[in-house]
């Protein structure tokens, strides 16, 4: 009985590890994913953000005509 027990405790062990490796690899293309969003939100917004600093600069030189 008892190594009925170890061998269907076991077997679940087996399969749940099994199980857990398919949504690691999910889970690290998602986050690839997320860093790769986040690189380009980041570069989108030093864009805006040099365009914003062109547009002060180009203001306060009129301002000084």
């Amino acid at each position: 009985m008892r190594k009925l027990i170890l061998a269907a405790v076991a077997g679940t062990a087996f399969a749940l590890a099994g199980c857990s490796e398919k949504p690691a690899e999910t889970a690290t293309e998602a986050a690839s994913e997320a860093v790769d969003a986040s690189a380009d939100a980041s570069a989108a917004a030093a864009d805006a953000s040099a365009s914003a600093s062109e547009a002060v600069a180009d203001a306060s030189a009129a301002a000084k005509m």
